[in-house]
């Protein structure tokens, strides 16, 4: 499996500057973590407004670094507009949680 994740985006954004990469990074390991679970949480609790919000708010972190998931994040987006049930949403969580937790493993042995 691959890492989840690459520093392409930050390393621009950083301009070379290794303790900026290990800030974001850090940064990311404290917040991805609470959010994901919120998330998760709130579809769970049948809250679609905090799933949007907690879906947005992650969106920017998994762009800088480079997770595949703005399709899925997008997907929670149009579900919480939706009054849909949530066990349609549930198989695109699962993957977004999945997709992340590999992320969130494969940065923290890399930036241990």
């Amino acid at each position: 499996m691959s890492k989840g994740y690459s520093l392409k985006n930050v390393n621009e954004l950083s301009g070379g500057d290794d303790e900026f990469v290990a800030v974001l990074v850090q940064t990311f390991l404290e917040e991805i973590p609470p959010d994901l679970d919120s998330m998760v949480q709130a579809v769970d609790s049948d809250n679609p407004q905090m799933a949007y919000q907690y879906a947005h708010k992650m969106k920017p972190n998994l762009q800088l670094f480079d997770i595949d998931l703005l399709t899925q994040i997008k997907q929670v987006e149009a579900w919480s507009k939706n009054n849909k049930a949530k066990e349609q949403i549930k198989p695109v969580l699962n993957d977004i949680v999945a997709a992340v937790n590999n992320a969130i493993e494969h940065l923290k042995e890399d930036f241990a």
